[in-house]
């Protein structure tokens, strides 16, 4: 329960304690600054308490962005100022501050006000939501009053809330072909009391029966997984606008929002392979190329904005063309379709599934996904290459984190620390490159169950290291974590289609997709704050040169069939130590969620 308290003269006919109510708290009401304090420390110090001017007019959605948003200890509007468990602290030290200065006199100005300038002063982090047309105010004489009720009534609050529940940045096909109507279905949802993380999982389940209905390798079963795809993606904007819509923001659901969508498309993935298995068209090799190439994609993104998270001294020409590219309303469009985001991307295999054949799908797939690698990792190496800006530790540090460097990466970093700091800037990107193509190269270029590769994963195993022995500080060092990311996945995929054995390529794409997960749920947690995953996680399956090595070493000492084996137990084995760790981490640690802001009211 959340207890809001009142305070100053009450108004006739002001509707605010009914408005408080409306959105769950229990109001108390105070004459003077000494009362609310004794009611400030009568509520439990697990509760949320609020503390709100009598005299307050505005719109309910405006008193909803400023109290109940769950993701912020201290938040404020015009009028009124909210604290969390987290931060009673700072809230009741500062009423005590303004009642030993005030001596419990009557309150003539604002209490709230006053209380939220004296949390300014103490530099306390006090979140003020954009409320943009919505009204919140405190009118000091009858005349305001009356001004400010017709500005509330002069604007739409629930127009202004459905329009503030889509995100202000999306891509073109979810922006025009879906949350226009999708918002309606997230107040659907709210006004039946449905949460952002069922809306989320009836995602997950109907992405899933596209997918089984795509494995069937009937027309009309791709048909259906291409309707079911696009279902999958409307329910997949909707939890998000429901989140919004209603301010239900959790650690739980961010973290199932952005793990589900991987798990989504990858499942379709394997779906397209089963079902041109069906009729005998092999396209495993395909379906997990496109899920290495989309990984890697999302690694770029991911490296490239932690390397940038918090540097300094922005001069490159290049970001400011592309500020100016986007001031041009078409340019904006064709930008963001052209990197195919997840909008089109689902767009274009639910048409491609539903009207010609897995392979096409996947080969069209396959294209998009490369041409938008290509033009936004040039765009990312021009800008880091044109850009003068100190790069943190903490952006060292993620990066490192995202490397997954195991033991062997790890002994061999340390080793070669002080050569390392003599070579050039360029050093790790391009080690990293060099050993990562090696080991791939060698892979597809000699026989199966060869020696060469292994020994090309000992020396990717050893510039491994050198790419992390230093601090990753450099122009493009966040290119090391998808380098080392397509080395492994490239071996993997390489390996398993020179087995030329039934069953190889499946075997691979459960390891890779598990391995994945397990980078996935890095790049979470580090975006949450939340660190990185523990180090024994990193150490119990190797990290990424340790599996390199182990798959070249089973390659090398088992048969094809028992590669096979090999492959699928080793994907179980990882599957279940990643899963098992992360779902105890996201269930049970109290990080902070991630979301997306919507649209500026």
């Amino acid at each position: 329960m959340s207890t809001a308290i009142l305070t100053g003269q009450p108004v006739p006919g002001s509707s605010i304690e009914g408005d408080l109510r409306s959105l769950g708290f229990d109001v108390r009401v105070a004459a003077d600054a000494a009362e609310a304090e004794t009611l400030l420390a009568g509520v439990p110090g697990n509760e949320r308490v609020a503390l709100v001017d009598a005299r307050f007019v505005g719109h309910v959605h405006a008193l909803r962005l400023g109290l109940t948003d769950p993701r912020f200890p201290l938040a404020a509007i015009p009028g009124a100022v909210t604290a969390q468990p987290a931060g009673r602290q700072a809230l009741t030290r500062a009423m005590a501050r303004e009642n030993s200065a005030g001596g419990g006199t009557t309150l003539v100005d604002s209490l709230a006000d006053r209380i939220l300038t004296a949390l300014d002063a103490d530099g306390a982090d006090v979140h003020r939501p954009e409320l943009g047309s919505l009204v919140a105010a405190v009118p000091a004489d009858p005349q305001a009053r009356n001004e400010a009720r017709q500005a509330v009534t002069d604007v739409d609050d629930e127009a202004v809330r459905l329009k503030s529940a889509v995100k202000s940045r999306d891509g073109f096909f979810t922006t025009y072909c879906i949350s226009p109507y999708s918002r309606y279905i997230a107040r659907w949802c709210a006004r039946r009391g449905l949460t952002p993380n069922q809306v989320t999982t009836a995602s997950l389940l109907t992405a899933l029966i596209a997918a089984a209905c795509a494995a069937t390798g009937t027309r009309g079963g791709f048909v259906a997984a291409g309707v079911l795809l696009i279902a999958s993606f409307v329910l997949d904007c909707t939890d998000g606008q429901l989140a919004r819509y209603s301010l239900q923001y959790s650690t739980l659901g961010a973290w199932l929002d952005a793990t589900f969508d991987r798990a989504k498309e990858y499942a379709y993935y394997a779906g397209l392979a089963l079902g041109a298995a069906r009729g005998g068209d092999d396209v495993w090799a395909l379906a997990l190329g496109a899920m290495v190439l989309q990984t890697c994609r999302h690694v770029v993104d991911f490296s490239f904005n932690e390397a940038n998270h918090d540097a300094t001294a922005n001069t490159s020409p290049t970001a400011a063309l592309s500020d100016k590219l986007d001031s041009v309303g078409w340019t904006v469009w064709v930008r963001r379709m052209i990197v195919l985001p997840i909008g089109e991307r689902w767009a274009m295999i639910a048409v491609l599934t539903a009207v010609t054949t897995p392979r096409i799908t996947l080969y069209a797939l396959l294209i998009g996904c490369a041409f938008a690698a290509t033009y936004t990792t040039a765009g990312r190496v021009l800008r880091s290459l044109t850009r003068r800006a100190r790069r943190t530790d903490r952006a060292a540090g993620a990066l490192a984190d995202l490397a997954d460097s195991g033991p062997l990466a790890q002994g061999f970093a340390e080793a070669l620390k002080n050569p390392a700091r003599r070579l050039p800037g360029f050093t790790a990107p391009a080690v990293a490159l060099l050993g990562g193509l090696a080991v791939v190269l060698t892979a597809a270029l000699t026989g199966f169950g060869g020696p060469w590769p292994v020994v090309a994963a000992l020396g990717y195993a050893v510039t491994s290291g050198l790419a992390v022995a230093r601090p990753l500080k450099g122009a493009l060092d966040w290119l090391v974590p998808p380098f080392l990311r397509a080395a492994e996945y490239g071996t993997v995929l390489v390996l398993a289609a020179k087995a030329d054995v039934n069953g190889a390529l499946p075997a691979a794409f459960g390891l890779v997709a598990a391995v994945a997960y397990h980078h996935y749920d890095t790049v979470y947690r580090i975006r949450g704050n939340a660190g990185a995953p523990p180090a024994w996680l990193v150490r119990s399956i190797g990290g990424h040169e340790g599996r390199t090595l182990l798959v070249t070493v089973l390659a090398a000492l088992l048969t094809a069939s028992q590669f096979k084996v090999a492959l699928t137990v080793l994907a179980v084995a990882v599957a279940l130590v990643v899963l098992v760790e992360s779902i105890r981490f996201w269930v049970s640690a109290g990080a902070p969620a991630v979301h997306d802001e919507g649209e500026p009211a």
